[in-house]
């Protein structure tokens, strides 16, 4: 049976597998930011609290390292096992869980052939995918 067709679809319920792909993301992205917390307490087990100090009043906020802040700088990072860049990722594919259920989405219109929410859902995906790459550094 192919899979591009509106009878295999219909057999099975569209908003249960959406709900699996968004249950199972988050469950992902919880064992990977877990995973990344346990490996970073181990690496910094000795680092004094001072470390982890507020900002000063009046100061900018520094947010994290730069390292941290693309996902082409994270991946070899996550390879040599740095705790932040492993919960890093953890929120990155928490942030990509809901943008991939639009994504899937659009397939599901396309399949049912309602091309009303196809073009409906598209806009909110072009809108997403814009302000990603688009957003102020």
């Amino acid at each position: 049976m192919n899979i591009f067709t509106k009878e295999f679809w219909a057999e099975r319920d569209m908003e249960l597998l959406i709900g699996k792909l968004l249950r199972y993301g988050v469950m992902l992205a919880c064992g990977i930011t877990l995973f990344g917390g346990i490996i970073y307490v181990y690496q910094n087990h000795g680092i004094s609290m001072s470390h982890y100090s507020p900002t000063p009043d009046g100061q900018p906020f520094p947010g994290v390292e730069h390292y941290l802040r693309e996902l082409t700088t994270i991946i070899p990072r996550v390879l040599t096992f740095d705790g932040a860049a492993i919960i890093q990722l953890g929120v990155c594919v928490l942030i990509a869980t809901p943008i991939l259920r639009v994504a899937f989405s659009v397939i599901a219109f396309l399949i049912e052939k309602d091309y009303m929410y196809v073009v409906i859902t598209l806009i909110v995906l072009c809108i997403i995918v814009a302000n990603m790459l688009l957003g102020l550094h």
